[in-house]
């Protein structure tokens, strides 16, 4: 992966599937979204928060290689204030919105599905994003 105007960077990992409720109940998320629940709505009824993640390690991590200024590569205002810590151990210097190539056609979003997704996330969980651009 390149970024323009980057000159080599860190990719931290952190094994969340599932917004941080593991497959198993992202597979049953999946089934609900199936019968015309959201994102969030699906995460609700199984009883789970609508995003269970935390970035504490995340932040750690970046302490631990040097990092107090970082680019990062996200929609997510939850991310970037999480990542950051509680005393802004982590400075975000720039967001860098993120939406795969394959999910934007010439005219837009390819998909009804793809666009609800979205369309969630930006009116539920306040992602930094315009349908405009995605």
């Amino acid at each position: 992966m390149a970024l323009p105007g980057s000159n080599g960077g860190v990719i931290v990992y952190l094994r969340q599937e599932g917004r941080g409720i593991g497959l198993g109940e992202k597979l049953k998320a999946y089934n609900l979204q199936d019968l015309g629940s959201d994102t969030v709505e699906a995460n609700i009824l199984l009883r789970h928060p609508a995003d269970a993640r935390s970035y504490g390690l995340a932040t750690a991590m970046l302490q631990d290689l040097g990092q107090s200024e970082i680019r990062l590569l996200t929609n997510n205002p939850d991310k970037v204030r999480a990542v950051e810590g509680p005393n802004r151990e982590i400075v975000v210097k720039e967001r860098v919105a993120m939406v795969p190539l394959a999910w934007r056609g010439k005219g837009g979003i390819t998909s009804h599905e793809v666009g609800e997704y979205l369309r969630t996330k930006i009116e539920k969980m306040g992602h930094m994003l315009s349908m405009e651009t995605a």
